[in-house]
């Protein structure tokens, strides 16, 4: 199969997400891909062990796609070799009411990674910028001063947001933080086949809505502001990555392995050396352990 290279899904540059595929061509069963990604899961679970005790970095995650495009599946098979202490998965849905007596990026604050975590955000502080564009209704929710309606929300309104999203990332990135943002690329006949196994297999049936569909018919329109986004926020402290989702299994290893190869950038992540005069003593605490 053929290395995966993050440099060939990072956004460097202005792109077009028609003009990305969402299926590589990749010569490679299953067998193969599942094979490749329980390494890299191996080798990502000893990672995060040294860095829970160098306790210097945190990792922040972020995925974002579209209905059926993988997320949850890619969370759990990605992740799954982790020491439960050392991540944490936030699910990012409607704010509620304790949430919306605060501003907008409040609750993403809040669940930041602690040092030497792994934070996984599912659904981001990018819905802020996605689907409130999409439904700019819901804002009226926020209670914010000047938007009594949908009227009063203008383009500079979107602009500050945009902004507020990169200083957020910026700052949080300067203090230790590992932002990385993954758009699981999925094409819309795709999704048209997920959404209709969940109707025709029992065991799936839980995961239908029909809300999945009313959104649905607004593809276009998420494409065009996933687009703008991913065009005004990827930069090189808080990357986006744009990953093809149509293979959920080849989704997951380029996920997995684009975690891995970014974080062997940070050559001064080591396990903590005891105190010379500790190890100077181990003789006289294997000692005392005898007694």
């Amino acid at each position: 199969m053929k290395s995966i290279d993050p440099n060939d899904f990072k956004v460097v540059k202005k792109i077009s997400l028609k003009s990305i595929p969402t299926l590589l061509d990749i010569k490679a069963d299953d067998e193969e891909k599942e094979e490749k990604l329980d390494k890299v899961q191996a080798k990502l679970s000893d990672l995060q062990d040294v860095m829970y005790s160098h306790n210097k970095y945190s990792v922040l995650i972020c995925l974002q796609g579209m209905d059926t495009s993988g997320k949850d599946s890619l969370i759990r098979e990605v992740f799954k070799e982790f020491n439960p202490r050392g991540v944490v998965v936030h699910s990012f849905k409607t704010p509620n009411s304790s949430e919306l007596e605060h501003d907008y990026l409040w609750r993403h604050y809040i669940a930041l990674p602690e040092k030497g975590k792994f934070a996984i955000f599912n659904r981001t502080h990018y819905e802020n910028v996605l689907v409130t564009r999409v439904h700019p209704e819901f804002l009226l929710s926020e209670n914010l001063p000047g938007i009594n309606s949908v009227k009063d929300i203008k383009p500079k309104f979107w602009k500050n947001r945009i902004e507020q999203i990169n200083n957020f990332e910026k700052h949080i990135a300067a203090n230790g933080t590992i932002v990385m943002k993954f758009f699981l690329h999925l094409s819309k006949e795709e999704q048209r086949e997920r959404l209709l196994r969940r109707l025709e297999e029992g065991k799936h049936n839980w995961k239908f809505s029909p809300g999945d569909l009313k959104e649905r018919e607004h593809w276009e329109e998420y494409q065009k502001y996933y687009e703008q986004a991913i065009n005004k926020t990827s930069k090189e402290h808080a990357p986006w990555y744009i990953v093809p989702a149509d293979d959920k299994e080849m989704a997951r290893y380029i996920v997995a392995k684009i975690i891995w190869e970014e974080m062997q950038k940070y050559t001064d992540i080591k396990e903590p050396e005891l105190d010379d005069e500790i190890k100077a003593n181990f003789e006289l605490y294997k000692k005392q352990l005898a007694k």
